[in-house]
């Protein structure tokens, strides 16, 4: 049973339709509009003045004409249906099935606005998750409940990094499995049948989510995309009590369609034409991950973004450095050396792995030995930029012993293969191996009786 519709629009431009508002019309509201045909346009309330309202259309807005057109308000927020069925599901970026199945057996409709955890409500995470990968188990480590964002380039092996994540991914401290929940913004053909072959091959598919918005939907679409992936993983955690693993590509995306719309509206534009809210509207996304207090579940986030000209300090990586606990940082120079995968050493971070690592929860040893490993591999690259200057003969014996050490650390710590998990314990012994190239008065940063019980003897 339809609603009151209005007929004609005001003006039409790009996927932004003005229309003459009815009297409760409110922000984010669902609008139908149909053309003199019939057919059925969705879009939402993006902007309301005393007259008018800016309707934000889903999909292409050919067809609409300015006075046959007829506008419904259907008075209810986007929303998602969810329920038991969600895993094992594949939706676009609307949430609307695209895997050739009906929609998902159940009466409860969420808002994808969703909210930010309130900050009173969170639990601090501190459960340390092994993904199997050393770059990040041993020296950025990812913890329960964190915002941990991959910050990449074009070309760079980043959608292959985390699906071996998805794949891996446990949790030490308990034998509960990690739920996934994937968004892809903008995503080619290609990017997104690779995740759906992973996951089948892997056998992991039963236990995902996918919401698909590909490079050839419209642009206004991604900005919905990851608020409904958020919305199922907060369905699946803190009302099914799952453990969910939420990976977002490519942020990159999301921005520019966020620009895109900002620039159709007319709105003044903020750093490299990105509207000033950019910061805010990121944190909205950023902030559904975490753990809530009085329940078992909890939502670790991924975001993947490619920076644009490999430049970091972009308003997007920038951005989301500030809100994030920290960054996996992929680096070009290492993956032109073939190396895999190519994480780069030293501007790395993860705030929150100092809470998440030490005896009970890693080993006794982890701290020591990732401190140590950042100091001296942040040694090797002075010594590689001196070496580059005045040649490898010219160095000092010991900083010789550096230069090995740092070919030691790239090919046998940081480079593994695609498909290799390794243990906690399996890190932290390759990192003693490589540590045992240089001398013992180096290892300032490890406690002597960790030295005298880790350090592998001659031979090993």
């Amino acid at each position: 049973m339809r609603g009151i519709e209005y007929r004609g629009v005001k003006s039409v431009d790009g996927p932004v339709v003005v229309v003459k508002r009815s009297e409760n019309v409110f922000f984010g509201e669902i609008v139908a509009v149909r053309d003199r045909f019939g057919e059925k346009r969705t879009g939402r309330v993006i902007d309301i003045s005393e007259d008018l309202a800016v309707v934000q259309i889903f999909g292409t807005t050919t067809g609409i004409d300015l006075d046959d057109s007829t506008v419904e308000f259907l008075e209810c927020p986007m929303e998602l249906r969810v329920g038991p069925g969600l895993l094992g599901r594949i939706f676009n970026g609307l949430g609307e099935p695209a895997d050739g199945h009906p929609e998902i057996m159940s009466s409860k409709k969420v808002n994808v606005n969703g909210y930010p955890i309130n900050p009173y409500a969170r639990v601090y995470p501190k459960d340390f998750i092994q993904t199997g990968i050393s770059a990040i188990d041993g020296m950025n480590t990812l913890i329960r409940g964190q915002k941990l964002p991959i910050f990449s380039g074009n070309g760079l092996p980043h959608n292959r990094l985390a699906a071996q994540i998805i794949r891996q991914a446990k949790i030490l401290s308990s034998d509960e499995q990690f739920v996934m929940v994937f968004a892809g913004m903008g995503i080619k053909y290609d990017v997104a049948q690779f995740f759906i072959n992973t996951f089948e091959q892997s056998g992991v598919l039963s236990r995902v989510v996918m919401f698909q918005s590909l490079a050839d939907a419209p642009s206004i679409e991604r900005i919905i995309t990851p608020r409904c992936a958020l919305t199922a993983a907060e369905y699946l955690a803190f009302e099914k009590d799952m453990h969910v693993l939420v990976v977002m590509t490519d942020m990159t995306n999301y921005c520019e369609a966020m620009r895109e719309i900002a620039t159709t509206r007319g709105e003044v534009p903020g750093r490299k034409g990105y509207p000033g809210y950019l910061y805010s509207d990121l944190a909205e996304l950023y902030e559904r991950a975490g753990k809530i207090k009085g329940s078992k579940g909890s939502i670790t986030q991924i975001p993947i973004l490619t920076m644009p000209n490999d430049d970091i300090s972009h308003p997007i990586p920038d951005l989301t450095g500030y809100i994030t606990e920290g960054q996996i940082v992929m680096d070009r120079e290492l993956s032109q050396k073939g190396m895999y995968p190519p994480v780069a050493g030293l501007p790395s971070l993860s705030r929150l792995m100092k809470d998440g690592i030490g005896a009970g929860m890693t080993r006794e040893d982890h701290k020591d030995v990732s401190s140590q490993l950042f100091a001296a591999y942040s040694k090797v690259k002075s010594i590689r930029n001196l070496a580059a200057i005045i040649g490898e003969e010219e160095l000092s014996p010991l900083d010789r012993k550096y230069l090995r050490f740092g070919d030691a650390f790239e090919n046998d710590f940081l480079s593994q293969g695609e498909f290799e998990n390794r243990s906690i314990q399996q890190t932290l012994d390759i990192g003693w191996k490589v540590l045992s190239l240089l001398p013992r008065e180096e290892l300032y940063r490890i406690a002597p009786e960790l030295i005298d019980k880790y350090m592998p003897s001659d031979g090993e």
